[in-house]
């Protein structure tokens, strides 16, 4: 089968171009595959990080694209569908996860229909920041597929409310392989800096208001002198109001900061490092960083939105805490501690849910799905 695949690779960076990277080489291995990619993924003005591109420092393996869609100029929108038209797949994949896209790849899935199957792969239906004009953007983007891809029941109900005759497959999100193994605890604590013996709780990805940092940090601030809580990713936004949370804790010295976008090759640090993975969050679907955690065997403690109870609680790979507040965070970070069961249950868990969530499985079940169509 001959499969275009429409997204952002390299060298763009973060989770999604890191997913396509991984979905185009394990596709590679039984078909024929090209990656279509943005010439420009966002203007700069509506990006709220420092970079959308790879740096020197970065360690992002190069993968061969062609560089067409500008997602801000509808003049290439024509140019891009042209190309794809005259590679002539069998199947257009692309990835959805905010309604921003869905002028630019809605021109081209609508207009590949009745030439080839056309598939997207949905991280988000209803975004976790919502405007006034994601849902008839969003309708608009899905009416132009012939079958989707979610990664959790939760992003499958959302689809099912704006387009109730979707055909769709539930495939859950594999596990990011690519950060090498884990090192000896002492080591990564005295490479980060690090004050040893502590119990050391890590938030890591991409800081934005939805993921709730701020209430881990007040959860923190109730946790005793023993605990250390290690922050490491990218702020999208000003990071003061955290600041100010940071400085009125009682053990604010525990608490680790690396304000930037985490290296590939610097990720293994951190988690091993960690004793637990928290993520708090007000609003989810599915995580890329609960699969960084399945495959350093770390667990985690979630609140119970979106995909997360599905995804982590009912698999018992981590805790849900019973609502998204400091206080109850706090007692499940306690509880994790002063129980070491849960600990070692969590652990046998998620390995059996590293041999569930390999990237040829996902590739197998998406290719049976696209043949069914």
């Amino acid at each position: 089968m001959k499969i275009a695949i429409l997204s952002c690779f390299y060298p763009y960076r973060g989770g999604i171009s890191q997913f396509n990277a991984c979905l185009a080489g394990e596709l590679g291995k039984d078909h024929i595959v090209k990656a279509f990619n943005f010439k420009r993924q966002y203007p700069s003005f509506l990006f709220p990080g420092k970079t959308q591109y790879v740096t020197a420092d970065d360690e992002a393996v190069p993968v061969e694209s062609e560089f067409l869609l500008d997602t801000a100029n509808p003049f290439s929108y024509a140019g891009t569908l042209d190309a794809i038209r005259k590679w002539g797949p069998d199947l257009l994949l692309t990835r959805y996860w905010m309604s921003y896209f869905a002028p630019s790849l809605g021109y081209i899935t609508r207009r590949m229909q009745g030439r080839c199957k056309v598939v997207s792969i949905l991280d988000n239906v209803i975004p976790h920041e919502r405007r006034f004009f994601d849902t008839p953007l969003t309708k608009y983007f899905l009416k132009g597929n012939d079958g989707f891809v979610t990664l959790c029941d939760a992003v499958a109900k959302d689809l099912l409310r704006l387009r109730p005759d979707a055909r769709y497959t539930v495939i859950p999100h594999p596990l990011y392989s690519h950060f090498g193994e884990k090192t000896a605890r002492a080591e990564a604590e005295k490479k980060l800096g690090l004050a040893p013996g502590k119990k050391n709780i890590l938030f890591f990805g991409l800081i934005r208001e939805y993921k709730g940092l701020d209430i881990l940090i007040e959860a923190f601030n109730g946790l005793g002198p023993d605990y250390q809580l290690i922050i490491a990713g990218e702020p999208y936004g000003s990071f003061e109001h955290y600041e100010k949370l940071i400085s009125r804790c009682p053990w604010k010295q525990n608490i680790k900061t690396v304000l930037r976008y985490i290296r590939d090759s610097e990720v293994k640090d951190f988690f091993s490092a960690a004793d637990v993975t928290v993520l708090p969050y007000r609003s989810a679907t599915q995580s890329g960083i609960s699969s960084v955690s399945y495959h350093f065997e770390i667990p985690m403690i979630v609140t119970g939105v979106g995909g997360l109870k599905e995804t982590i609680g009912d698999r018992g790979t981590g805790i849900v805490a019973e609502n998204g507040s400091p206080e109850a965070i706090r007692h499940e970070i306690e509880r994790y501690f002063n129980e070491p069961d849960i600990k070692d249950e969590c652990i046998r868990n998620i390995r059996q849910e590293k041999e569930r969530l390999s990237w040829s499985r996902f590739c197998s079940r998406l290719t049976e799905f696209v043949e069914d169509l």
